[in-house]
């Protein structure tokens, strides 16, 4: 067998876009290496490393064998009819076919006969010569450049290449930045494989202005790594200078008592700017504390890469971190100059913070009438009103979900309803403002602010501050009531207006984020428990489009329960549990937990198994049944003791079971169905439930409906039968 080495690729190109670098390592890596894999150039546990810096990507792959193994082929031929005359030769079809693949009339006494459906054929059996290593890594390279996930293609004219016809500067390539050089190193020695122009050699290049040397020659391809950090001032791995950069960030961090922004996306993006990182610390004046600090955060991490400085409680401080690529003896004027560059930066948004305090939210009001939201839904001033119907039909809602009430209890409702009325009104104004409509970003955000620096209640600023959220997952939830309701109506006007014009999404297109704003309705639902069913802030939300739109609650209704079940089963929830609790499509979303809690329990309990499966037979006996079937029982109809027995059993367990379940008590009430196996059991071994007697087959299918409705309060238990 032969023996194997490592194998070193890198393409170095000028500097690539840092967004994507990250996704664009792994995938030339992991997709040039399970080339290799799959042409058993290297092994299934073959080792595939990745780097990625702004000007290279490269991979090192363990356990590459110079030449894959032969492998035996047999190629279906022709039937033998077909392939040979009465006499047992070869006819010319046969020999036509042969030469197709390679063969010729000394292949026919070596050909196999075998039954090929219903007829006999020939076989050839061959074998076929494994790639060597420089046609495997060359169909690999290939593979691993045309699957890149490359953002934007760029074409560029070729300097130099080979052939007697090539003219520089008239050859194009398009890949994502123009590469400048490939590197094939297995073990000591070159692979001669080709891309872009480029033939593959020994020399990479190091940092573009602190390397050692200006052409790295490569002892080998385990040497790579090292001969470019000590060589070339590059930490080509990213996740090793990811790593390092967080390891400075905290140290100069720490060093001054503070703790710096934690973005991951901001931490990629800076890993992919450099590659020789240095950490500094800046500051900027004191005075402009004096702007919301999203502004300020944002713009530093957004425009400049910088990384802001948080004090014990949160707040943000007047110093800073950036990541340099390069590391000066005196890094006073790289600090000078980031400090510089930061400060138009700080002051655009003291201006546009100032600015914009000169006009209150309300006389931004008119404004949104201008603002189109959707073509078929009118403006942001259309949709504020809609949101502002919206929110009184939610606070109505609770209003009579919480009665009997006192007189104090109604002004709080009545109170509740103003704030939601007047932050629906104001939350979209802050679009109009100049600071988001530089930073988009801060919408809602900025809308709170300005509310305070107004003087607006507390609960209006919260409400419009609030109520996009959950923008995310994980993301916090609205702090009070009003925002509660604000943000709950804000995702239902999404939802309805655009299910009702037809903008549903489909497979991975969900342009206007309907996925998300389905899940922030349902995580508000169950998060704080609202005492809200999901059928009425449907319907409650259709009459503010008037008659603009169709009635879409009934496919909403469909849509909110998948994007339940996905979220439940994301939770850890087994499909089993998710499914036995909505398919009952609870319209109380916030008892949901609780449901599925109890389903557990019960699903823990030795008599289960044997009462799932028997509520999956009635279920089974019912739906065949002819005409209605009543869930009554008459008495005097109970022939059969073990009839008469279960009857008795359902009589004492069935209420004691639904008072548990009006107290919402589930777990208590799935339990107390327990003590129906036995008579269950008893009923199915000894009553024909399909009697001859039409009066004993209606009583005991409405016996067994009884039992149903009974077993099925609190989810569909014959979901739980294997």
């Amino acid at each position: 067998m032969s023996t194997t080495k490592n194998l070193l690729v890198e393409l170095f190109v000028e500097e690539l876009p840092p967004k994507a670098l990250k996704k664009l390592g792994e995938s030339f890596a992991s997709t040039l290496a399970a080339s290799l894999r799959a042409q058993g150039l290297a092994a299934g546990d073959a080792v595939a490393t990745p780097f990625a810096s702004p000007r290279r990507l490269a991979v090192h792959v363990t356990a590459v064998a110079p030449k894959a193994a032969d492998k035996a082929q047999q190629t279906k031929l022709m039937p033998v009819a077909v392939a040979l005359d009465a006499a047992g030769n070869a006819t010319p079809a046969l020999l036509k076919k042969l030469a197709s693949v390679g063969a010729d009339a000394s292949a026919v006494p070596g050909l196999k006969r075998q039954i090929d459906g219903k007829a006999e054929a020939l076989f050839l059996d061959s074998i076929v010569p494994g790639a060597t290593l420089a046609e495997g890594l060359q169909r690999a390279l290939d593979e691993a450049l045309a699957k890149l996930p490359i953002p934007k293609v760029m074409g560029y004219q070729l300097e130099t290449g080979n052939g007697p016809d090539f003219q520089p500067g008239w050859t194009t390539v398009n890949f994502v930045r123009p590469a400048h050089g490939l590197v094939a190193m297995y073990g000591a020695d070159v692979v001669p494989v080709a891309t872009l122009g480029l033939t593959a050699g020994r020399i990479t290049h190091g940092h573009r202005f602190e390397a050692a040397v200006a052409d790295i020659s490569l002892t080998d391809a385990d040497s790579y790594a090292a001969q470019l950090a000590e060589q070339g001032a590059v930490i080509a791995s990213f996740d090793a200078r990811r790593a390092e950069i967080v390891r400075q960030l905290t140290e100069a961090a720490a060093k001054e008592g503070l703790t710096p922004i934690d973005d991951e996306g901001l931490l990629d993006e800076v890993t992919a700017l450099v590659e020789r990182p240095k950490v500094l610390l800046c500051r900027f004046e004191p005075e402009f504390l004096a702007v919301p600090q999203e502004c300020l955060i944002l713009t530093m991490k957004a425009n400049q890469k910088y990384f802001p400085l948080l004090d014990a409680q949160g707040k943000l401080t007047h110093k800073f971190l950036i990541v340099s690529n390069i590391r000066p003896a005196d890094a006073s004027a790289v600090i000078g100059g980031n400090e510089r560059v930061v400060r138009p930066r700080l002051a655009d948004a003291k201006f546009f913070f100032e600015q914009d305090r000169k006009k209150t939210l309300a006389s931004r009001v008119p404004g949104l009438a201008k603002v189109v939201y959707h073509g078929k839904l009118g403006s942001q001033g259309d949709r504020a009103e809609r949101v502002r119907a919206i929110g009184h039909a939610i606070v109505n809602q609770l209003r009579l979900a919480t009665l009997p009430y006192t007189v104090d209890a109604k002004d709080e409702f009545d109170v509740l309803d103003s704030k939601v009325q007047q932050a629906a009104l104001l939350a979209k104004t802050d679009l109009l403002t100049d600071m988001v409509g530089e930073f988009p970003e801060l919408q809602g955000i900025m809308g709170g602010y300005y509310a305070r620096a107004e003087g607006l209640r507390d609960g209006v600023a919260i409400a419009i501050e609030d109520h996009y959220k959950p923008r995310f997952a994980g993301d916090a939830l609205p702090r009070n009531h009003s925002g509660t309701v604000l943000a709950l109506a804000d995702k239902l006007e999404t939802l309805v207006g655009l299910f009702g014009i037809g903008q549903l999404p489909t497979g991975d297109k969900d342009p206007f984020a309907l996925r998300r704003h389905a899940l922030g309705v349902i995580r508000i639902l169950v998060e704080k428990n609202l005492p809200l069913e999901l059928p009425e802030l449907l319907a409650g939300a259709v009459p503010a489009f008037v008659d603009s739109i169709e009635n879409p609650s009934a496919q909403l209704a469909e849509f909110f329960n998948d994007r339940l079940a996905v979220a439940l089963r994301d939770q850890g929830y087994s499909a089993q549990e998710v499914d036995a609790v909505l398919a009952l499509k609870p319209a109380r979303l916030g008892d949901v937990p609780k449901r599925l809690a109890a389903v557990r329990s019960f699903a823990a309990l030795p008599e289960a198994t044997a009462l799932a499966a028997a509520n999956k037979r009635i279920g089974n006996i019912l739906k065949k049944a002819e005409g209605e079937v009543l869930a009554q029982v008459d008495a005097g109809l109970l022939k059969e003791p073990a009839e008469a027995s279960l009857a008795a059993a359902l009589a004492e367990v069935g209420p004691a079971a639904d008072r548990l379940f009006e107290l919402h008590d589930y777990e208590a009430s799935l339990k107390a169905l327990a003590a129906l196996r036995t008579p269950v059991d008893a009923f199915f071994d000894g009553v024909m439930v399909n009697a001859d007697d039409p009066a004993l087959r209606a009583n005991r299918l409405g016996l067994l409906a009884s039992l149903h409705a009974a077993m099925n309060r609190v989810a569909d238990l014959s979901r739980l039968a294997s």
